[in-house]
């Protein structure tokens, strides 16, 4: 009796032993991923492998193609501190912002140049322009078109927002006496301008103005 027991008991361990490679197997099969259109099978890595996560790569904004990457790095400081900012649109605006600012200038325009310029500049402007009053000549100065406008600086100091542009313009240039003779320059022929200009802002200010911050010879 207790042999046939014994037999019972080694009969029911195999089966089950049986039972359990073949459910484990089952298991271990259906717990493999099933590829579908959307996922391409790479031959070279197992069925079973787990899935290698890839780093998203950040988007480069707009308009900074070629940049240096300390520029995109200060575009990204400023657009994280002013989520309004967009570089292309800040492109556009800082091209208005130059022929104004040129027009302003040429024209004597000192409420549109106070409007446009930090004081530094508004005073520099300011200083040629009575120069050029107390010389008694004026300008008769066109500009002929923009012919590329591209970041050269990007950084955020504190809440301030300071962006370099770098300006290739056409522009004719005359200069004229106080009797209206031409002096300097000819409207028949533009000469090429190169300018660096830089605008700030602060990020915290309602208020999406640029100022003309500084303006150098690029």
């Amino acid at each position: 009796m207790i042999l046939q027991i014994v037999i019972l008991a080694m009969i029911a361990a195999f089966l089950g032993l049986r039972l359990y490679s073949v459910l484990g197997r089952r298991a271990e099969h259906e717990e493999e991923p099933v590829p579908t259109r959307f996922d391409p099978v790479d031959a070279a890595q197992p069925r079973n492998a787990q899935p290698q996560l890839r780093p998203a790569q950040p988007v480069r904004p707009a308009g900074l193609d070629g940049a240096l990457p300390a520029v995109e790095r200060g575009v990204r400081e400023i657009a994280a501190a002013d989520r309004r900012f967009d570089i292309a649109s800040f492109v556009e605006g800082a091209k208005g912002a130059y022929s104004m600012v040129l027009e302003a200038f040429w024209k004597g325009d000192r409420e549109t140049l106070k409007e446009l310029c930090d004081d530094d500049v508004y005073a520099g402007f300011d200083a040629a322009i009575s120069a050029r009053e107390a010389a008694g000549e004026t300008l008769e100065n066109r500009l002929v078109r923009i012919e590329d406008a591209k970041i050269d600086m990007a950084e955020l100091v504190g809440k301030t927002a300071r962006v370099t542009v770098r300006f290739v313009a056409d522009i004719a240039a005359v200069t004229r006496d106080k009797d209206g003779n031409v002096v300097a320059g000819s409207l028949d022929d533009a000469v090429e301008a190169r300018d660096l200009w830089t605008f700030k802002r602060d990020v915290r200010e309602a208020d999406p103005h640029w100022l003309l911050d500084e303006t150098d010879e690029g």
